[in-house]
């Protein structure tokens, strides 16, 4: 690829995440709300709060927040910060950063998220090229179907289909929770294998609940190669049926669901969010709940342009990986 080429993806890049950083701040501003009177009258109605101690507190937050000032210095604040990498300060958890927050909950999301959707995206291209490849053994291509079954299944309804029977009538694995209540986390093989524990329920709802999406997809793609002139001369020349299935058929096939796996990241993250706050886990999506739910805006923002930063990054890093896949795709 061409270095202006990758210039260019770049310069897009930094586009999106100014556009998506500037929404961010211009929609909730939009209305005339301000969420620091708001948090703080939520707690003096549960009382702790004299009326003369409210309004100093409720100023000084302002006043730390940047709220006091213009729309237009608030917003080249925002954008200075930004640039530094500051996402700001919790109301609800100050003094942690919104930044210390996303760090202490990202390995969870990663751990679940990441790993989940790149096994989905395997097993059901790999299932659903199988299904497809007529040379394949009958009992092989119909293991693909009962997958196809969850397509039409939300992983967040499978999430409590497995909870309620899986974890409450038949206790055989943990209601929920990132691992045991009372253990304290550690780098040993029996933390470890607890933890794997506590995430075989959400990893199994998004797992099933996107497989089949791939296998069908990944099916009619194979279906289209078979009669391409390539796979056609690959069979004449006599090349086994393995290598006409992984150089001819399977590698073909990918590339328009690469394209897929990145947009389907955005459905991922939705669904990830609901089964993180779930299952109990201290993920991105429990961080995001808790922040709505206390109306801490800051964290909010942070969350939402991190979510957005992450995707938009997956995007140019799969179109960058296009080339690899298919030399002929050079500009």
């Amino acid at each position: 690829m061409k270095i202006r080429k990758i210039i260019e993806r770049i310069f897009f890049f930094l586009l999106v995440v100014w556009a998506a950083s500037t929404i961010t701040f211009f929609i909730p501003r939009i209305s005339s709300r301000n969420p620091v009177r708001e948090r703080f009258g939520q707690l003096a109605r549960s009382g702790g709060f004299a009326p003369a101690d409210l309004e100093i507190i409720i100023e000084s937050f302002n006043q730390k927040f940047g709220l006091d000032l213009p729309l237009w210095e608030q917003y080249t604040n925002y954008v200075g910060s930004l640039a530094r990498l500051d996402l700001g300060v919790s109301m609800f958890q100050f003094p942690k950063t919104v930044g210390e927050l996303i760090n202490e909950s990202l390995p969870w999301t990663i751990g679940l998220l990441v790993t989940t959707t790149i096994l989905s995206f395997i097993i059901g291209n790999l299932m659903g090229a199988i299904a497809a490849w007529p040379k394949a053994p009958r009992w092989l291509r119909n293991l693909a179907m009962p997958f196809v079954l969850f397509m039409g299944v939300p992983p967040v309804l499978l999430a409590i289909f497995l909870l309620f029977f899986i974890a409450f009538r038949l206790k055989f694995l943990p209601l929920g929770g990132a691992y045991s209540i009372g253990t304290v986390p550690n780098l040993s093989l029996e933390f470890a294998l607890d933890v794997l524990k506590h995430q075989i329920l959400p990893a199994t709802a998004m797992i099933f609940g996107s497989v089949g999406g791939w296998v069908l997809s990944m099916r009619g793609m194979g279906i289209t190669i078979q009669g391409e002139d390539y796979v056609l001369f690959a069979e004449h020349k006599g090349l086994s049926g393995f290598t006409i299935f992984k150089d001819y058929y399977l590698r073909n096939a990918l590339l328009p669901q690469v394209t897929a796996f990145a947009l389907a990241l955005g459905n991922v993250v939705s669904s990830g969010i609901i089964i993180e706050q779930l299952f109990g886990l201290p993920g991105i999506g429990t961080l995001l709940h808790n922040a709505i739910k206390f109306n801490d805006f800051v964290v909010i923002y942070g969350v939402v342009l991190f979510i957005t930063i992450a995707i938009a990054a997956l995007m140019v890093f799969v179109e960058l990986l296009y080339p690899l896949l298919d030399p002929r795709i050079q500009d």
